[in-house]
């Protein structure tokens, strides 16, 4: 079948693709962990298959399996490192991430327990720092959804990872407060911050801009009038509190 596939029979190709396809997918298989679709892994690996197939050489004294078995992992390989990363990390630690990947099946089965960076790093030849950095890389393949399950105990990763952030609240309050004392003169502008963002008492305040307390409440009345019927014009939709 060899001889006519290269001779160009169509037959003997899609015979001979057709014959290694469950090779495609044990090889697909083996990512079958990872968030990808099984279905997409699966038509990567054919792709790799019909690749090997066409620039196979019996001459050159190789089984065919020997030969589309490291060029389909490597299509499998490219896809993972081209096309479903997160965040694209540099070149190199992507590769060197794929290569602890790739040892990391050996590395289990010699040592019998999940090896560790210190593991990788002799094995790979590389210092610890850059095996640490690439599997922290590794991890950038896929982001999780902050609305998956930890498991069916836990909740979501949102209530691990987030928090309520008061910060927002404050900023917005300043803007509006800023907008509501546009139409007031400079001292009025004072009491009020003095007396609503600051806390203090009338007398305080009195003291702190020089006047009486009853022309501080004086102040304090006029600016608040000014401010509801700058509010009621423009329908803010905030309620003043006296």
């Amino acid at each position: 079948m060899s001889e006519r596939q290269r001779a160009g029979d169509a037959q003997a190709r899609e015979a001979l693709i057709e014959r290694y396809l469950p090779l495609a997918r044990k090889l697909a298989l083996r990512y079958r962990h990872s968030p990808e679709p099984l279905d997409d892994l699966i038509q990567v690996a054919s792709l790799g298959l019909v690749k090997a197939t066409d620039r196979w050489d019996p001459n050159r004294g190789f089984a065919f399996s020997t030969y589309a078995a490291p060029t389909i992992l490597g299509e499998l390989r490219r896809y993972f490192r081209d096309r479903t990363w997160a965040v694209r990390p540099p070149r190199e630690l992507a590769e060197l991430a794929f290569a602890i990947e790739r040892a990391r099946e050996r590395l289990t089965a010699g040592l019998g327990r999940e090896p560790t960076a210190a593991d990788f790093a002799t094995h790979l030849d590389r210092p610890r720092s850059e095996i640490v950095e690439a599997l922290r890389v590794g991890h950038a393949h896929w982001a999780m959804s902050l609305e998956a399950q930890v498991s069916d105990e836990l909740p979501a990763v949102a209530e691990f990872v987030t928090e309520a952030d008061h910060g927002y609240d404050e900023v917005e309050g300043l803007a509006v407060f800023d907008w509501l004392l546009a139409p007031l003169a400079p001292l009025a502008r004072e009491v009020l911050r003095l007396r609503f963002d600051a806390g203090l008492r009338q007398s305080e305040i009195a003291r702190r801009v020089g006047y009486s307390q009853v022309h501080v409440s004086r102040i304090l009345r006029s600016a608040l009038t000014t401010l509801a019927a700058h509010v009621h014009a423009t329908d803010f939709g905030y309620e003043l509190v006296g």
